[in-house]
């Protein structure tokens, strides 16, 4: 087994979903789900997934893993088995998710979501010849591949947008849980807008807290925290907040000139939204599926990635949707602030 420290993304998967399929219908699924493949090759690999609050469907977090699962069972074969949490979910909860997978003979098995990391430090322990991936978190365990992202280079760019395009010099924030990881996207988000323009107001708003992980799963609640945001003058709202995300979505959709920015998948073109495509400005993309792909391949190359490996947006891991064109105009501003991420003149905050 081989240990790494970064890896390069392996190619970057079409944005458009191949839906039934991430953060994320438009309401969550509140029960366990539990769906296999039908069919089963003995070349392929048996691929195991424990999907966080609002699984395959959610539109954005949970549909981008998904889509990196289907490519590796479409180009590989063999089995795939999807465990979905609860909002309700206990942490004997998660670990007995993850060992079902184990003991049912599941390799490589992959947690979606940062709740998961406790639970698969334990499992990951239990069970040293299979190989683990964590989404979003980081284990030091010498089976588990940490797939990371950096959430707050994209997200940045989706400040800028939101500075160079708002009317009313007054943009949003919708966070899912006041958790570091969706802090990421506050403060890249919010460094963005301030440092195109530091006359913009900006409202800011968390759905949840603690282990109450209700807000990436409520569409309802997006949907008024968004409205109150209009309301007050806002006409640029930004949501990292799983499927509550796409209440916020339809809010923004009612007011005539008001923009929504989407996250982790490229929500313009999910085909459940179609009907709000005209307000989508932008979508803060995470490419969650390549980091997925790229563990299936090496567990089916025999080449087990483990270790942290990190996206970035210089590797294509995190990227800001350009469907509809909407953000064509301002592509060399975008361009510049691009370019100095990538090479280290603009260092973006990861905490707000």
């Amino acid at each position: 087994m081989r240990r790494v420290t970064k890896i390069a993304a392996s190619g970057i998967a079409t944005a458009a979903l191949a839906l039934s399929v991430s953060a994320c219908g438009s309401t969550s699924t509140q029960k366990e789900s539990d769906s296999a493949s039908s069919s089963s090759s003995s070349k392929g690999v048996k691929v195991g997934v424990a999907y966080d609050v609002g699984g395959r469907g959610d539109h954005s977090f949970n549909d981008s893993a998904a889509r990196g699962i289907d490519k590796a069972k479409s180009e590989f074969g063999g089995d795939v088995k999807e465990l979905t949490a609860k909002t309700s979910d206990t942490e004997a909860d998660r670990e007995q998710r993850l060992t079902d997978l184990a003991d049912a003979g599941y390799n490589p098995i992959v947690g979606i979501g940062y709740s998961y990391a406790p639970s698969m430090k334990k499992v990951a322990a239990k069970y040293p010849k299979v190989t683990f991936g964590l989404v979003d978190s980081v284990v030091d365990a010498k089976n588990i591949d940490n797939i990371v992202f950096t959430e707050e280079q994209s997200s940045y760019l989706a400040g800028v947008t939101a500075a160079l395009k708002t009317k009313t010099k007054h943009v949003g924030f919708i966070g899912g849980v006041d958790i570091p990881l969706i802090k990421k996207f506050e403060a890249g988000y919010v460094q963005g807008v301030q440092d195109t323009n530091k006359s913009i107001k900006i409202d800011r708003q968390y759905l949840s807290h603690g282990s109450d992980t209700s807000g990436f799963a409520s569409p309802d609640k997006g949907k008024q925290a968004a409205q109150g945001m209009l309301d007050k003058g806002a006409d640029v709202v930004f949501s990292a907040a799983g499927s509550s995300g796409n209440g916020a979505i339809e809010a923004v959709h009612g007011k005539k000139g008001a923009w929504a920015i989407g996250v982790d998948s490229d929500q313009y073109n999910i085909p459940s939204l179609a009907q709000y495509k005209s307000s989508i400005l932008t979508s803060v993309v995470k490419n969650v599926d390549i980091g997925v792909y790229d563990l299936v391949k090496s567990v089916h190359d025999g080449k087990p990635v483990t270790g942290t490996n990190t996206y970035s947006l210089a590797k294509g891991g995190v990227s800001l949707s350009t469907s509809g064109g909407f953000i064509d105009d301002i592509k060399p501003q975008l361009d510049a602030a691009k370019k100095k991420i990538a090479d280290g003149t603009v260092k973006v905050k990861t905490t707000p």
